[in-house]
């Protein structure tokens, strides 16, 4: 497999040249084009990597389906709706626009930021500081690595330059998706996107929801059947920007990807896949990354459709 893997690596390594790495969050300018790695973790535990697969990048719009798990748990499914939809926007992931003029003004779906600060605003505890500690706290056991820490650098710098996601969040606090303290939100959104991760916890993330909320190490449930099923469905609908549609018909699996480089994908009942390459298309996924997975998915019939 680790064979198979380098030469699907070396085949796609070419696209890196035509895509430029995030600039908007200026830490992320530090990332290297060319970089490009993956790693597969398979239902009985057998991990393969290949290229840049120690590389550390920050999770970024990975974490969105994450902390959907999180607002699932700690609230009504109903309740949750009723502040963000169901459907694929169409639009950039940034995208201000329906905020104003869909009707209902809810953001579209939890996978664009507008629907993720809704579902970050919903995660429970008495103070920032433990909503906090709880959010860490799942991330690591996803991954099954409690070394997992927020990178303050990049996390600076989203909270600095982030005022569309701030413009954003005033508009759902107006509109009454959000309650609370708008800043303390933004915090803890800014702080879940700069938690700091390698391929390995992605493809470890994605085997356990691949397997329905079950760490396959220890057998323990992290989340529950039903859950994992509606976050699957949502990176499937949204996962992947406002590329979710071709890249379900070129791939056909559950993927959510990020700005940092990063793509989580989840084979059901068999792999978690974790892929970095921080060269990005211009709707903001890894372009080599993408190619990669389509080429996995072709080889080894991963198309869950």
């Amino acid at each position: 497999m680790e064979k198979t893997l380098k030469e699907i690596l070396n085949l796609n390594r070419k696209y890196t040249n035509y895509g430029q790495v995030a600039s908007y969050i200026p830490e992320l300018k530090n990332a290297k084009r060319d970089d490009l790695g993956i790693c597969i973790i398979d239902k009985d535990n057998n991990i393969y990597k290949a290229g840049n697969c120690d590389t550390k990048f920050t999770i970024q719009s990975i974490s969105k389906p994450i902390v959907l798990a999180m607002a699932l748990m700690d609230n009504d499914w109903s309740y949750v709706f009723s502040k963000v939809g169901m459907e694929p926007s169409g639009d950039p992931f940034n995208s201000i626009m329906k905020l104003e003029t869909n009707d209902s003004k809810k953001p579209s779906n939890p996978m664009i930021n507008a629907g993720a600060i809704v579902t970050t605003s919903l995660i429970k505890g008495a103070s920032v500081e433990e909503k906090e500690e709880r959010m860490l706290k799942f991330f690591r056991k996803l991954a099954n690595n409690d070394t997992l820490d927020i990178n303050y650098e990049v996390y600076k710098s989203e909270k600095t330059t982030g005022d569309r996601n701030r413009a954003m969040a005033y508009l759902l606090k107006n509109d009454g998706f959000v309650q609370g303290n708008v800043e303390e939100i933004l915090d803890l959104y800014f702080k879940q996107c700069s938690i700091e991760v390698d391929v390995v916890d992605l493809a470890r993330i994605g085997i356990n929801l691949a397997m329905y909320g079950v760490n396959i190490e220890n057998n323990e449930r992290l989340l529950s059947e039903r859950v994992s099923r509606m976050v699957k469905t949502f990176m499937i609908t949204c996962g992947m920007y406002d590329s979710s549609g071709e890249f379900a018909i070129k791939v056909g699996i559950p993927a959510k990807s990020g700005v940092g480089g990063g793509i989580m994908a989840s084979v059901p009942n068999s792999m978690g896949i974790g892929v970095y390459g921080p060269a990005l298309d211009k709707k903001g996924n890894s372009i080599a990354g993408v190619k990669v997975l389509e080429e996995l998915s072709h080889r080894y019939k991963l198309n869950i459709f």
